[in-house]
């Protein structure tokens, strides 16, 4: 039986990148807890693959393909959230596609696209889902940023981490405005998760997943159910007096970051001091 700090029955919850990776797990999870879900992906096939395996719980799904890059496409679906569910309880705000390239070779118009895809959609999605959660007096709104929301990440990932660093501010200057008014928005940071851009990203360049490694101390990879635990959190009233807060996913990377040193170069140290006394 779910633990009833935890339960979302009756509870709405809507998810977008629910296809795969961490949307994929985020809406299964708060499925298995009792909530009815929204599945948003452009990938059709894989929404409607997610969807299946939550009616097979006994839950409601609608599935929308929807280009979360896109405002007017954002307000027509929840039109659809309203006309299907009438509330929104949980916004799992998760997809958007970034964009890999030297700083001095970047693009205006490739910037403007990743801060239309991560950062004005997801704006467009936070205040659609905002203004039901005012409405209704209560809600829960969880951005997924990154590890690059506060440090640089380097190899091309300069759009990238600007847009996630306004998803931060984002987070914090909503929930400050909202959460007198029931609303919480709380941001995840993830570092690598593995999914499958990664992958194919890791089989081109073989030495990529030995130097992520290198600054996450818990010694592996994220895998998308590693996001399963906060959203449920997040989204139940267990979480009611969290907001605002930033939550790293990162298997240790933030903290080292902060001047830690991992376990392996720790030893190096101590081997190159002992041989040089």
């Amino acid at each position: 039986m779910t633990n009833p700090l935890f339960d979302l029955t009756n509870k709405v919850a809507v998810v977008s990148g629910a296809a795969q990776g961490m949307g994929q797990a985020t809406a299964l999870a708060v499925a298995q807890h009792g909530a009815d879900v929204v599945v948003v992906d452009r990938n059709i096939d894989g929404a409607e693959a997610t969807a299946a395996t939550i009616r097979a719980m006994g839950r409601k799904v609608l599935v929308a393909g929807t280009d979360v890059s896109c405002p007017d496409a954002i307000a027509a679906l929840f039109t659809q959230v309203d006309a299907t569910f009438g509330r929104v309880d949980f916004l799992g705000n998760i997809a958007g596609d970034g964009h890999l390239c030297q700083p001095e070779h970047l693009a205006i118009e490739d910037l403007h696209r990743v801060f239309q895809n991560l950062v004005i959609g997801r704006f467009a999605m936070c205040q659609q889902a905002g203004r039901r959660m005012l409405a209704q007096g209560c809600g829960s709104i969880m951005n997924i940023g990154s590890v690059a929301s506060s440090t640089a990440l380097g190899r091309g990932h300069i759009a990238y981490s600007m847009a996630m660093g306004a998803v931060l501010q984002m987070t914090r200057e909503l929930s400050t405005e909202w959460s007198h008014r029931g609303v919480r928005v709380n941001c995840v940071t993830p570092a690598q998760v593995l999914n499958p851009s990664l992958a194919a990203r890791m089989q081109e360049d073989p030495s990529l997943e030995s130097r992520f490694l290198k600054g996450i101390p818990a010694g592996r990879l994220g895998q998308p159910e590693n996001i399963q635990g906060l959203a449920v959190l997040l989204a139940s009233d267990a979480s009611r007096w969290i907001t605002g807060a930033i939550i790293p996913m990162d298997g240790g990377n933030t903290a080292m970051n902060a001047g830690g040193t991992p376990g392996h170069e720790q030893h190096l140290i101590q081997t190159f001091r002992a041989e040089t006394k």
